[in-house]
């Protein structure tokens, strides 16, 4: 029996050493590497990709389905054309669709101009910072039909004032890249990471920081009442420091821990009139909500997980969570302090410390950056994915090697990062 027992004792220990060696700190099997880089000759049709269903590979993007995780692809015409007979110089542009994993819902979140005669080939037009205002449709069909096309409008508000300090016309609420996902809470909530510009005294665009633009983030938190429709909220704003960031809080991204707190991680920036050298640290930012996204933490430079800051240029990133339970960060970092928007690579992957909500040093992964002939990159503007099939993340993007969005010197890439 003694015998017995100590085999067993024996077993146990063995088996909590094979534990410890294969997933403590610093197991090898924990870190992430560079699967593959993919060189595709037009832009891959997993940007803005997402699952149909909690399970399976079925998936669903602006104009389109794949039955097959990707693999092939069916059109899926706007149905109805919400957006075919708009005047001249309205505007509408559809972020990738939402699908809520609970009910299978897709949510299409439209940043729209009413802007009659408005240049379309003009790229970011100023006047967006007075005119964007959110509209929202809901398909029930997998995207094959959307059930109608309004505007979010928080309870109790209207549409020439949406939000709360927010009016039509004066100043906007839109979205910031596709690193802006939408997400579902553990309360059911659906939570829109947005930016508004906000009003001065006066009544025109306020701009505190002396950067080119200011923004503050703001939660737009949805939810679903019987007709299919979102019942509309706005978070307490997450404002920036303008001595400390010159355009405010900008293109939030976001991901829920299983205790309920949501990590928020934004983009700042230095630079402008008032920070013309560059001389402010060009950190990275967050703020933690504990109550669904209403209310947050004030925003702080997001560090590494011991406390060392480090610098990232005002670009877009992405928070990605993992079904291994894992919480990943994609976006640029520099070794210098950068000059505003300036240098955009390496582009990087690193996990969250879930205890801190910090950047795990020795996780980072340099996944793209410079090549010695290259005179200029920007490593921005990407999408990314969990494989299904794989456990893979896949990034989606473009390497802009000199003008952005010219197809010519920005060729599309795929990259897969092995996750084990």
């Amino acid at each position: 029996m003694k015998l017995s027992f100590l085999i067993l004792v024996v077993c146990v220990a063995a088996l909590v050493l094979l534990f410890w060696r294969t997933n403590g700190p610093g197991a090898k099997e924990r870190d992430i590497v560079l699967k593959s880089v993919e060189h595709p000759s037009a832009s891959s049709p997993l940007s803005g990709a997402s699952y149909l269903k909690c399970a399976g590979v079925e998936m669903v993007r602006n104009g389109g389905s794949s039955p097959d995780n990707g693999r092939t692809w069916k059109n899926l015409p706007p149905n109805p054309d919400f957006d075919g007979k708009l005047p001249h110089g309205y505007r509408r542009e559809k972020m990738p669709p939402f699908v809520d994993p609970e009910n299978g819902r897709i949510v299409s979140i439209v940043a729209s101009m009413d802007t009659p005669g408005l240049d379309p080939k003009i790229i970011e037009p100023p006047v967006a910072l007075e005119t964007y205002y959110l509209r929202y449709r809901v398909s029930v069909d997998g995207g094959k039909t959307y059930l109608f096309d309004e505007p979010v409008v928080q309870q109790g508000k209207t549409p020439e004032n949406p939000f709360d300090g927010v009016f039509r016309g004066k100043n906007g609420i839109f979205l910031g890249d596709c690193g802006s996902q939408t997400i579902r809470t553990r309360r059911g909530d659906i939570i829109v990471p947005a930016q508004a510009c906000r009003l001065g005294p006066d009544g025109k665009l306020a701009n505190p920081g002396g950067g080119w633009t200011w923004t503050d983030t703001v939660m737009v938190i949805g939810r679903w009442v019987p007709d299919n429709r979102l019942e509309w909220r706005a978070s307490e704003p997450i404002v920036g420091d303008p001595a400390r960031s010159t355009r405010g809080m900008i293109e939030p991204t976001l991901a829920e821990l299983t205790d309920g707190r949501i990590l928020c991680v934004m983009r700042g920036s230095n630079g402008g009139s008032k920070d013309p050298d560059c001389k402010l640290p060009s950190y990275r930012w967050f703020a933690v909500s504990s109550d669904g996204g209403f209310h947050w933490s004030e925003p702080e430079p997001w560090t590494y997980e011991d406390g060392t800051p480090f610098y990232s240029p005002s670009s877009m990133s992405q928070l990605l969570k993992h079904s291994s339970g894992r919480i990943f960060w994609i976006g640029n970092l520099s070794e210098t302090n950068c000059r505003a928007n300036d240098p955009r690579y390496p582009l990087v992957i690193g996990e969250v410390d879930r205890k801190t909500l910090r950047l795990i040093r020795k996780s980072v992964l340099t996944i793209d950056t410079k090549l010695p002939e290259e005179s200029g990159l920007n490593l921005s503007h990407f999408w990314g994915l969990e494989d299904r099939e794989t456990k893979d993340i896949v990034i989606v993007g473009n390497r802009h090697r000199d003008k952005y969005l010219d197809e010519a010197t920005s060729p599309p890439v795929v990259y897969r990062i092995a996750v084990p």
